[in-house]
C-alpha cells in the first residue's frame, strides 16, 4: 500500500506535484488548484500537530464502518463531501501553495510515523503513524487525479 513514509511513493508523487499547472482544469469539484493545494496542506497541518484537531461526534459513530474502506487499497471516490475546516474557496498563490505542501511533506516524513500517530484525524480521531503515510498519500494522490496529473 503506497504511503508518504516510502521515498518511491513519495518521490512518485513529489513528480506528479511538479507537473500540475496553475491553470489545470479540475475533472470534479469545486477547486481551483492552488486552493487544493492548500486544502492537503491543511490535511498535512493535521498530521504534524501544527492544526490540532479533535474527532468530529459523526466520526466516532462512522469510522468503525468506513475505516478498512478509508485505507484501504481503492482510490478515493470521486465528490466526497469534505468538512467545512478543510475547505478553501479564496484565491491563493499557486506557487505559494505548493511550495507550502512540498514543505508540510517533507516534515511529515522526517518526523516519522511515531510523531504523526500522536495526533487525531478530525474525522478517523486515532491512527497509527503507518495509517496516516497511507491515508496522506491516498488524499494527495486523489487530488493530483482531481487535476489529471
Amino acid at each position: 500500500m503506497e504511503s508518504l513514509f516510502n521515498p518511491s511513493d513519495r518521490e512518485a508523487l513529489s513528480l506528479r506535484l511538479a507537473t500540475l499547472e496553475p491553470d489545470a482544469t479540475h475533472q470534479w469539484g469545486k477547486m481551483d488548484p492552488a486552493q487544493m493545494l492548500l486544502h492537503c496542506a491543511i490535511g498535512l497541518e493535521a498530521a504534524t500537530g501544527d492544526r490540532p484537531m479533535k474527532q468530529v461526534f459523526l466520526g466516532k459513530l462512522v469510522t468503525p464502518f468506513i475505516r478498512r474502506t478509508v485505507l484501504g487499497e481503492k482510490p478515493f471516490r470521486k465528490n466526497v463531501p469534505t468538512d467545512p475546516t478543510f475547505v478553501v474557496s479564496d484565491r491563493r498563490d499557486f506557487e505559494e501553495e505548493r511550495t507550502r505542501l512540498a514543505t508540510l511533506i517533507d516534515r511529515f516524513v522526517q518526523h516519522g510515523p511515531e510523531s504523526a500517530g500522536r495526533y487525531p484525524h478530525a474525522f478517523f480521531g486515532r491512527l497509527s503513524g503507518d495509517e496516516w503515510g497511507r491515508l496522506m498519500y491516498k488524499h494527495i494522490d486523489h487530488h493530483l487525479r482531481q487535476f489529471g496529473v
